[in-house]
Formats: C-alpha cells, sequence, structure tokens
C-alpha cells in the first residue's frame, strides 16, 4: 500500500453526515429488534478477530465510518486501522482489524461494508482519471449528481481519490445553466456578458460565477462579463482547443471546465486541449463497489 501525502480527514459537514447515515444504516437493518440470526445461532460470549481485506486493487475511502459503525453496535469491541484514506491497496491489503463478540462482528458486518465499498469504489474511479490526465493542467471535479444525503461523503470520496470538489450545491457557488438562460431571454434581451455582471451584483459576496455556454460565440460574449469560470458544455477536443485559445487572447484569468461527454475513453484528449477543469458526474453516480470483505482470523 502506499500512502498519499496528505490523506484526507473528516470536516464538521461530513462527520455530521456520516452519524446520520449511520443511524439510519443501522435502524434500518436492526429495526429495534437485533440481529435474530447470530442470537440464535451463537453463544454471547463467543469471542473473534477479523479482518477487513481489500480482494482487489483500489483506494480506500470511508475507513473512519467503519469505527464508528463497531462502537455503535457494540463498545466493548476493538478497532484497529492499518490504512488510511486515500491510500492505494492490492489485492489482499488488510485495511483494519477488529476484535470483539461474534455477535457483534457479525452485526456490524455488512454496515460497515456497505459504506466502505461504496465509499471506496469512487475514490478508485476518481483516482484513474485523475492518473489519466496526469502531465496536463487539468482538474477532476464531481457534481451534484449525488445520492440524498450521501453528498458530502461521495464528495469526500472524490477528494480520497485525488480530484477536486465542485460546488455543494445550490446555495455556495453560482453557476449560470442553460435552463437559467433560456429562462432569462423571455424577458431579456442582455447579452450574457450582462447577464455575468447582473450575476455578480446581486449573489453574496465573495461567492464564485460561473457560467455554461455550448459555443464558442457564446463563450467570446460571456467572458467579457468577467466570470470566474466558463463551463464549456459537450464541447469536441477540436473546438475545446478553439475555446482555450480564445480565452487566452481575450480573458486569460478566466479558468475554463470541460463537462459533458467525458469517460475513460475521451479525457486525456479534453485534458490535452488546455482546459483547466474537467467535471464528471460519473464519479458518484456509477462508480463501481471496490470489493472489501471480512476475514475472519
Amino acid at each position: 500500500m502506499s500512502t498519499t501525502s496528505d490523506s484526507p480527514s473528516f470536516n464538521p459537514a461530513e462527520a455530521t453526515a456520516a452519524a446520520a447515515l449511520i443511524e439510519l444504516a443501522l435502524a434500518e437493518d436492526l429495526n429495534s429488534v437485533g440481529d435474530i440470526t447470530s442470537e440464535a445461532m451463537l453463544p454471547a460470549e463467543m469471542t473473534g478477530e477479523v479482518n477487513i481485506v481489500s480482494r482487489e486493487a483500489g483506494v480506500l475511502s470511508g475507513l473512519p465510518i467503519g469505527e464508528i459503525v463497531l462502537r455503535q453496535v457494540d463498545s466493548d469491541c476493538a478497532w484497529q486501522p492499518l490504512a488510511q484514506d486515500g491510500e492505494h491497496l492490492e489485492a489482499g491489503s488488510v485495511v483494519a482489524s477488529l476484535s470483539g463478540t461474534v455477535r457483534s462482528l457479525l452485526t456490524a458486518e455488512r454496515t460497515i461494508l456497505n459504506f466502505l465499498t461504496h465509499l471506496s469504489g469512487i475514490a478508485t474511479l476518481t483516482r484513474t482519471y485523475v492518473d489519466a490526465v496526469a502531465g496536463t493542467k487539468a482538474v477532476i471535479l464531481d457534481t451534484r449528481k449525488t445520492l440524498p444525503g450521501w453528498r458530502v461523503l461521495q464528495k469526500y470520496a472524490v477528494r480520497c481519490g485525488g480530484g477536486t470538489n465542485h460546488r455543494i450545491g445550490l446555495w455556495d457557488a453560482v453557476l449560470i445553466k442553460d435552463n437559467h438562460l433560456a429562462a432569462h431571454a423571455q424577458n431579456s434581451g442582455r447579452t450574457l456578458a450582462d447577464v455575468v455582471r447582473s450575476a455578480r451584483e446581486q449573489a453574496p459576496a465573495g461567492v464564485i460565477i460561473e457560467i455554461e455556454v455550448d459555443s464558442l460565440l457564446q463563450l467570446a460574449d460571456a467572458i467579457q462579463g468577467a466570470p470566474d469560470i466558463v463551463l464549456l458544455d459537450n464541447m469536441n477536443p477540436a473546438q475545446l482547443t478553439e475555446a482555450v485559445a480564445l480565452r487566452d487572447r481575450e480573458s486569460p484569468e478566466v479558468l475554463l471546465e470541460a463537462s459533458g461527454g467525458v469517460n475513460l475513453a475521451t479525457i486525456t484528449n479534453i485534458a490535452r486541449t488546455g482546459v483547466d477543469r474537467i467535471s464528471i458526474g460519473r464519479l458518484t453516480h456509477s462508480a463501481p463497489s471496490l470489493d472489501l470483505g471480512f476475514d475472519w482470523r
């Protein structure tokens, strides 16, 4: 296993989200009744030890949640982390060691693994995209295409994989999209530059102002309003290259973000155009789980 130089850790919002999801997960699994299979089959005093092992290569995310789940099930169980979030795992890597009553370990097993496999899957997919743009200036960003209640943890997992977070929600940055512009055009007629300037005046001070365009003509208009970022929607590499050249001539301080149609087959060519950012919804909405399991010792 290799460790990143600055491993991610939970901020207060992520800790709060984890606590809420853990409470929900345990409630739906135990339903105030408990694990009736383990209670029917296993003596209460039987103890055991187990390792959480990665069955395949990937990137770890969500390990602190495992300890919280285990303590919620049985505060007398022992948890020893043997890896940290953001680490690259090989098949067979042991990420944590647990010990306690077998009943408690089995009760906690699926909830722990549900969190770890999902978040580690996001981190692993993100790292694949980050590696694909190595040597370019492009950074990889997530989107708001997340599961309700999971957003801050899914975005945490993106950071574990070396990605960067886009805005958290509708509240922390302005992103003027095509539907905003379509609605605005019904009673306006102003240029995109005017729209950007108006947003800057009306939005809370200091927030990022980003606008989406789908043509070079729209880009030339929008950057005259001095947005922080222009999102280039569904442009091919040739168009993106022209967009970068236009930006460099007219407003080099504006960041360009490519989005739409991004996958592992297209991302390298997109990054080579010189765009600053590439946002990818599939990081959170389509990441396969990383295979992790309990191995009894």
